[in-house]
């Protein structure tokens, strides 16, 4: 009975689906992570929570599924501990933390909590302690002791002098008018203060961090008689500028203060919205060589895509990275933005100089290295960051320079730097149109290209295009990595040299004499005409020397302008097939009808298991594949076609067989006997 009511529960929830999750609200990142933090506690005894601290420091945090099982905080080794978990206390004798808090007004509160510094101020100030234990509804971001600890001497003096003053501004506004719990706390949210009305920001990431004014909450939602007690790591201040007002007043945003003046950002940076501007100084400009700066500080959508490649799309604390995670900026580019310790570093480099300067509309991080996006750079920059360098020499040195670094719209073919694992071409008339070919008179993205399509390049050569299922290929040479389309040039990297066809297929085999004998068969069976037109073909080419090696019966066969014909047909795929394009295995089929193999294991490419000596002589209308053997269809090969007349003669026993049951049958039976009989007789 037990079982049957377990069932019926489950296939309820089942039938009822996401519809069951209305029973309560959503539990918010923070809850979520200190749910997490509760089970792993369990153990200890009820209401613990298990916490990792960063060895060597202060820092804990409550710890979701990754942390813990990585047990690292910033890169940073933790140990775990355990803690009661937030309202919660021990009871001597007791396993874990049974017994709630008592529930007090919100000064008695703080010290509860551990906030006795904030405590400690709020009791100098004539009003705020009564305040604080009288009737009302209130909220406080409690500062840590260590928060109070670590603000310089000349800031604390500044409100302990004055403390009616400075201090009770200074405490008013880490408080709000009303009970606000984490549940409550939306990330991009503004709360209003009790100082001047003034706004706090609050910050609620999808990793279970919580913060105000980029202050991490340590401990939530502590219940008073009067309101909820916050702890956090920092004593935060008014936001009173903007982004754009901030880099007008910093002495070292001068030449950011001119770019973005350029580019007709300063609306946007001064206007409402939540951003994260990575904001680089006067030293990461100057880091840049002169002609590349003036080149993009001269082009307004160069410009323009460079600024928004340094702004986040919503504020980003850097409390709030305690591990590598990806973030988009306005531009479109993926950044990784992660930490070690106690800095935050970008793309795995730490050029964060200065962090978490708060504005009315975000946050700013000083970088003391530009962020160049792929949108604003030439071909040759491009190139610089990715592996083929050893062709860009070689178009630098065929005085093909001009065209990488200018502005017209084209797309490089830039082979990878192991195809010349073995030397270099010399730089000649040959090398520099093989070259040119490599360079398309358009700018493309390899995302819109199809099968069949032709690219015209500065070498005047039409190239074609050939998708396959695990390639995207140009001719002979395939895409090895995501292209990078910069300012006006795109760049292709690309697996290997390309060879623009050059001539048909016929040209090709007449062309080169290990195929002379080739030639003189295809002539005699009269498929000459077949590889001249226009086609899309993948020949087998046997060489001169896999016909002399062929067993004197089976070149006698060969004298027989049918079989001639079957074999040869049997050598061409109906379609282009480059050596790129094969993957594991890939059944072609062939004009002679039956199909064949074409493999690829350890770079090598074969056909029915016959390796290929030299893959991809491109043809205008096909490609060349070169193999030292004769390939023979399968009712060719002698086991094959003995197994056939085996199966022949089965199913004319099996035909028998039902035509003596049927004999009213005869009549539809007498092709298929006539069709098997014509069969055994080859």
């Amino acid at each position: 009975m037990a079982l049957f009511v377990r069932l019926l529960a489950l296939a309820l929830a089942l039938a009822l689906g996401p519809a069951a999750t209305l029973a309560g609200p959503a539990k918010s990142p923070y809850q979520l992570v200190l749910q997490h933090s509760r089970l792993r506690g369990r153990q200890h005894g009820p209401n613990v929570c298990a916490v990792q601290k960063v060895i060597g420091t202060n820092r804990k945090y409550f710890t979701n599924c990754k942390q813990w099982y990585q047990r690292k905080i910033c890169g940073k080794s933790t140990v775990i501990s355990y803690e009661c978990c937030p309202g919660y206390e021990k009871v001597p004798g007791e396993k874990g933390c049974p017994a709630a808090l008592p529930l007090s007004n919100l000064y008695e509160t703080l010290g509860v909590v551990g906030a006795t510094t904030t405590q400690l101020y709020t009791d100098r100030t004539e009003k705020l302690r009564p305040e604080m234990e009288g009737p009302g509804s209130f909220t406080i971001f409690a500062p840590s002791n260590e928060a109070w600890a670590s603000l310089s001497a000349e800031v604390l003096d500044s409100l302990v002098s004055n403390v009616n003053i400075e201090l009770l501004n200074a405490l008013r506004y880490h408080m709000v008018n009303r009970r606000v719990l984490t549940d409550e706390l939306k990330h991009g949210m503004t709360l209003t203060s009790m100082y001047q009305n003034s706004n706090i920001q609050i910050h609620h990431y999808p990793n279970g961090i919580v913060t105000v004014n980029c202050a991490r909450l340590l401990k939530a939602d502590h219940h008073a008689t009067n309101g909820v007690v916050h702890l956090i790591d920092k004593v935060i201040s008014t936001i009173t500028n903007s982004i754009q007002q901030i880099i007008e007043i910093e002495d070292t945003f001068e030449t950011l203060r001119a770019a973005v003046a350029a580019s007709g950002l300063n609306t946007m940076l001064e206007g409402n919205g939540q951003y994260t501007l990575l904001a680089p100084t006067n030293e990461a400009f100057e880091k840049i060589p002169t002609e590349t700066l003036n080149r993009i500080l001269g082009d307004p959508e160069a410009l323009r895509d460079l600024l928004n490649n340094h702004i986040l799309k919503s504020a980003m604390c850097a409390e709030a990275i305690v591990a590598g995670l990806s973030v988009e900026t306005l531009e479109g580019t993926t950044l990784e933005v992660g930490c070690s310790g106690d800095m935050l570093t970008i793309n795995g480099k730490a050029i964060i100089s200065n962090k978490d300067i708060l504005a009315t509309n975000g946050v700013i991080h000083y970088i003391d290295e530009l962020l160049i996006p792929d949108s604003a750079k030439t071909l040759f920059e491009l190139a610089a960051e990715s592996d083929v360098s050893t062709a860009i020499d070689l178009f630098r040195q065929a005085g093909l320079g001009t065209h990488l670094s200018g502005s017209e719209r084209l797309t490089l073919l830039a082979p990878l730097n192991s195809v010349f694992k073995d030397g270099t071409p010399p730089i000649n008339a040959h090398t520099r149109n093989l070259l040119r070919n490599h360079i398309i008179k358009d700018q493309l993205a390899s995302k819109y290209l199809y099968h069949g399509q032709t690219l015209e390049t500065l070498g005047g050569k039409k190239l074609r295009v050939f998708v396959y299922r695990n390639s995207l290929c140009i001719e002979n040479s395939c895409i090895a990595a995501h292209d990078k389309r910069g300012r006006y040039g795109t760049l292709f990297t690309m697996d290997r040299v390309l060879t623009p066809p050059m001539g048909t297929v016929m040209d090709v085999l007449k062309g080169d004499n290990r195929f002379s004998t080739l030639v003189a068969a295809i002539q005699s069976a009269g498929l000459t005409e077949t590889l001249t037109r226009e086609g899309a073909y993948t020949v087998f080419a046997p060489t001169n020397e896999a016909f002399q090696a062929l067993p004197p019966k089976e070149q006698t066969r060969l004298k027989s302008a049918k079989e001639l014909a079957n074999i040869l047909k049997y050598h061409i795929g109906d379609e282009i097939l480059v050596s790129g394009g094969v993957g594991a295995l890939v059944r072609l089929k062939s004009l002679q009808g039956d199909k064949l193999e074409v493999s690829l294991k350890n770079n090598v490419v074969s056909v029915n298991k016959e390796p290929v000596a030299e893959p991809d002589i491109m043809a205008t209308n096909g490609v060349v594949h070169v193999i030292t053997s004769v390939l023979q269809p399968p009712f060719n090969r002698p086991q094959e076609r003995g197994d056939e007349l085996a199966d022949s003669a089965l199913e004319i026993f099996k035909q028998a067989s039902a035509f003596s049951r049927a004999s009213q049958r005869s009549v539809r039976l007498a092709p298929v006997y006539q069709k098997l009989l014509e069969r055994m007789k080859h």
